[in-house]
């Protein structure tokens, strides 16, 4: 807030209350993922200014990776200060929890992944990255990278960019943040137990393994069933909105995988669709908050096991 208030004053000539309250509550949508503006274009108008897009990027991250990595980190950092003469103090620094390194390396990867995937696809489009230096293309790609998990600011037009490139924001959209923060999708430690599974599959693994750590077969499941029923109502939602709209599936599946993980980046085309549409893509916002956090509390929820132990028997698939 303090950043964003003085450089409204001392950048646009914003008055002391103006930009005080423009700060406050840009900060507030950044680190709690809104990505609501007062700006009717969002953010475009500062395409060119690091210090506004960085530091509500930033917020953005730091909502996005889960309070409970947060936490962690804090406490980490903390004792790593407070204990100066210990000889194990950056090996403790070091020594994360699984889910904390699987959060932080799958942000940094999905941000990297974001960056050069949207870079090759939209550096040269004169609609959107075109006309600008290069400083100010690596700015704002990095931004596109940032926002799709889950924040909803942009600088650059949406609507404007290559359909592959939405596919790759859809993806982006689809995995989401970490677990127990402020971002919707999937969740960054889902897709990591998902890629696993198959990982240990095709090797042939008795058991799979992430960081010299071996996964539950209960959290394998809970992972499985996440997907399933996140991939199931996404597909099911753009078939009906491609029955209901005269718009492209391109545009669709951006607008419902945007809802679906409370993103709230669009096309442009949601003030366009007719009352139906508009009801499913609410319907998708509340399901995709609230959804997958209930999914995964009712199925973490350990129910005795029976009496009954049917035979095994393995059907044949692939």
């Amino acid at each position: 807030t303090l950043i964003l208030t003085a450089q409204f004053v001392l950048g646009y000539g914003f008055k002391l209350g103006d930009a005080l309250w423009y700060g406050v509550f840009h900060s507030i949508s950044a680190f709690n993922n809104a990505g609501m503006s007062l700006y009717g274009d969002n953010l475009m108008r500062f395409d060119a200014d690091p210090i506004i897009l960085l530091t509500l990027s930033l917020e953005v991250s730091l909502g996005s990776i889960g309070f409970p990595v947060l936490l962690e980190v804090g406490r980490h950092v903390y004792n790593y200060i407070k204990d100066k003469k210990s000889k194990n103090r950056f090996s403790t620094l070091m020594h994360w929890s699984l889910s904390t390194r699987i959060v932080l390396t799958g942000t940094l990867i999905l941000i990297l992944f974001g960056m050069i995937y949207l870079g090759l696809l939209e550096w040269n489009n004169p609609a959107t990255l075109g006309p600008m230096p290069v400083w100010q293309k690596l700015l704002n790609i990095f931004v596109l990278s940032v926002m799709p998990r889950t924040a909803g600011f942009n600088s650059v037009d949406i609507g404007q960019m290559s359909s592959e490139s939405w596919l790759g924001m859809d993806i982006l959209m689809f995995i989401g943040g970490g677990s127990g923060g402020t971002a919707g999708g999937l969740k960054i430690a889902t897709m990591a137990v998902l890629i696993f599974i198959v990982l240990g599959e095709i090797r042939n693994s008795s058991a799979v393994n992430i960081g010299k750590r071996r996964l539950p077969r209960s959290l394998q499941r809970q992972a499985l069933t996440l997907l399933f029923l996140y991939s199931f109502l996404l597909v099911w939602a753009v078939v009906v909105l491609n029955l209901i709209t005269d718009f492209g599936t391109d545009e669709l599946l951006f607008e419902a995988s945007s809802a679906l993980s409370a993103t709230g980046l669009s096309t442009g085309i949601t003030a366009q669709l007719p009352a139906g549409a508009q009801i499913l893509i609410m319907f998708l916002m509340f399901i995709g908050r609230v959804g997958p956090t209930l999914v995964a509390s009712s199925l973490a929820v350990r129910i005795g096991k029976g009496f009954i132990q049917y035979p095994k028997e393995r059907p044949t698939i692939g």
